[in-house]
């Protein structure tokens, strides 16, 4: 009982806590394109482009995955094997989206906002396409598959170069702390995010599925990502401007608001009772009544009308006149 009450308490505080965000941040930090991160997109770029280099001229780097590979790390220490094949679940693209997915939604819904769900959507397709497109135009084998002892393995119809889930855990946890609503929020984000990429991409290296090279060409290619979203800014203000106007659209149209300039249609008139004259036959279709022309006068505007001569009953009239005779005799 102690445990379930503890853990009500706490799922309790948690809550309480999200409650405390403000709906549609005033002071939302969105991040844009400075000269700084367009001076880390370069050196990003610059160190993609010198791994691919290096990779396909066979130099050192590749030598280095072959050590790697036959040092087989996963023979070295055998004890953390286990936990490592879960660990390795936070690069798959499909959970970590519905986990992230499912937040940002959260988000979306507190905020008033679709940003975060496009934005999320925006990185998800820049990732398909970029590193999609890298890992079939250069159809690397893995070490599990390799054929010939110090190649690059390059061409070969594998689709490795770079890591997918190197890449993957870059951008699906790095979205959280470029869509953070503070700094120290987005400080703390990215430091999480750097742990979990890090490890995700190490984990392939341990679990024999990717070669070193294509772990560090993994990083650069989400860190691109991440790095170039600002520029996309814009067309996904627009993109939830579109959205949300079709929306109230849909809103009106199941209101059942009239547009204006259409013509309103005509009230239904309502059949005023006529009554039947005496010895005609009853039946449920009647006469439509006859009103008299001139102006109508509601009832509480007419005139009171004061019928003549005594209200009184002839037949107490008459009693009392008995009552009066009767009276006088006796006297």
């Amino acid at each position: 009982m102690r445990t379930e009450r503890n853990l009500t308490r706490r799922v309790e505080r948690v809550f309480a806590r999200l409650d405390r965000e403000p709906e549609r941040p005033a002071n939302l930090d969105m991040p844009r394109m400075s000269r700084h991160r367009v001076v880390l997109f370069g050196l990003t770029l610059s160190f993609y482009l010198a791994i691919v280099v290096a990779v396909l001229a066979t130099t050192w780097l590749v030598a280095f995955d072959w050590q790697v590979m036959f040092f087989r790390p996963y023979q070295q220490w055998p004890e953390i094997h286990a936990f490592l094949d879960y660990w390795v679940v936070l690069g798959q693209r499909g959970p970590t989206a519905v986990m992230v997915m499912a937040w940002l939604g959260w988000r979306s819904w507190r905020q008033h906002t679709l940003r975060p769900l496009l934005m999320f959507g925006t990185a998800l397709l820049l990732l398909n396409l970029t590193v999609g497109a890298a890992k079939l135009g250069m159809g690397r084998l893995g070490p599990h598959y390799a054929t010939v002892i110090g190649s690059n393995e390059m061409w070969q119809g594998g689709d490795i170069f770079p890591s997918g889930h190197t890449a993957n855990a870059v951008v699906t946890w790095g979205i959280l702390a470029y869509l953070a609503s503070t700094p120290r929020a987005r400080r703390w984000l990215s430091a999480v995010s750097a742990v979990i990429s890090l490890s995700v991409g190490l984990t392939t290296v341990y679990l024999g599925t990717h070669w070193l090279s294509d772990v560090l060409l993994g990083w650069a290619a989400g860190l691109l990502i991440l790095l170039a979203l600002p520029w996309f800014e814009p067309l996904v203000a627009r993109v939830e401007a579109v959205i949300l106007a079709l929306r109230d659209r849909l809103r009106t149209g199941r209101a059942g608001v009239a547009v204006p300039g259409s013509p309103m249609p005509a009230p239904a008139m309502s059949t005023p009772h006529t009554p039947v004259p005496a010895g005609a036959p009853r039946s449920g279709n009647r006469p439509a009544a006859l009103l008299p022309t001139g102006p109508h006068t509601p009832r509480g505007e007419r005139t009171p009308v004061t019928p003549a001569g005594s209200r009184r009953p002839a037949g107490a009239r008459g009693t009392t006149a008995r009552t009066t005779a009767a009276d006088a005799q006796r006297a």
